[in-house]
């Protein structure tokens, strides 16, 4: 009976793509779950985890082409509460780090409908590290910066300039349609020889990684075909990873011999 429906939304964090990296009390969290909301970002594979009686709706968000509008999301996941009591709301990474769950949240919570959150490892530091890129590392880099590189009105966000004069490392998320602006204003704080790495699909079976420096990358994607969605990575903590190092021996190599 619908009287007996206790509403109630869980926001999962899906982790940076491989199943793997999902939490435990993600995957306890989508067994429950009667409804499960995925975004683009949540690799299917983790929607093993729910019920096969779960109802899954995918509700992602691609450059041009949106299933759903943000605002159609927050009532899709209101009325399939009302409707059918415990649901999950999916998304990549980590739901608080560039994922609109706070907006979501906060929809929900209007309601008077109880929220939880369930944080998922986020790309940000995962997906670096699959490549053995330690983001932060003693006597290299004391800090980083992780920045959207396309904000809500679709520009470049501020902040890329303000992280380009920094020695601290700087991971931008979607930022591949920028990469260009992106790159120019690292050449503006004469940093043509700072270490790039661009991770395409990190952590999954589809996984690209494209490293040069700020002056040479943007061959490096054109000739690797490298696209969204990809992480970039900017800083001396690239050129620190022992996946990556014979690379940068070899440019410098080229360097000294040019």
């Amino acid at each position: 009976m619908l009287s007996t429906i206790k509403p109630k939304v869980t926001l999962v964090g899906a982790g940076p793509g491989d199943p793997d990296l999902l939490t435990l009390k993600a995957v306890k969290a989508l067994a429950e779950a009667n409804v499960v909301l995925y975004d683009a970002l949540a690799n299917e594979e983790i929607l093993s985890h729910a019920s096969k009686e779960a109802i899954t709706i995918f509700v992602g968000k691609k450059m041009g082409n949106h299933a759903y509008t943000q605002d159609q999301i927050n009532q899709l996941i209101v009325d399939n509460a009302l409707t059918y009591g415990n649901v999950v709301r999916l998304k990549g990474g980590d739901p608080f780090v560039f994922g609109r769950g706070s907006e979501e949240i906060e929809f929900v919570e209007s309601f008077g409908i109880p929220t939880f959150v369930v944080p998922g490892i986020s790309s940000v530091v995962a997906v670096p590290a699959s490549q053995g890129i330690s983001i932060t590392k003693r006597g290299v880099s004391e800090s980083f910066w992780a920045i959207t590189g396309t904000t809500s009105d679709r520009k470049l966000s501020s902040d890329v300039a303000l992280a380009a004069q920094s020695s601290a490392t700087v991971v931008i998320l979607m930022g591949m349609h920028k990469l260009s602006q992106i790159i120019s204003l690292f050449q503006k704080e004469d940093k043509g020889n700072l270490p790039v790495a661009i991770i395409q699909n990190g952590t999954t079976a589809e996984e690209k990684v494209g490293v040069g420096t700020v002056d040479s990358i943007l061959n490096v994607v054109k000739e690797q075909g490298l696209s969204s969605p990809a992480i970039i990575v900017l800083g001396e903590v690239v050129r620190e990873s022992n996946k990556l190092k014979g690379f940068y021996e070899e440019f410098l190599l080229k360097e000294i011999a040019g």
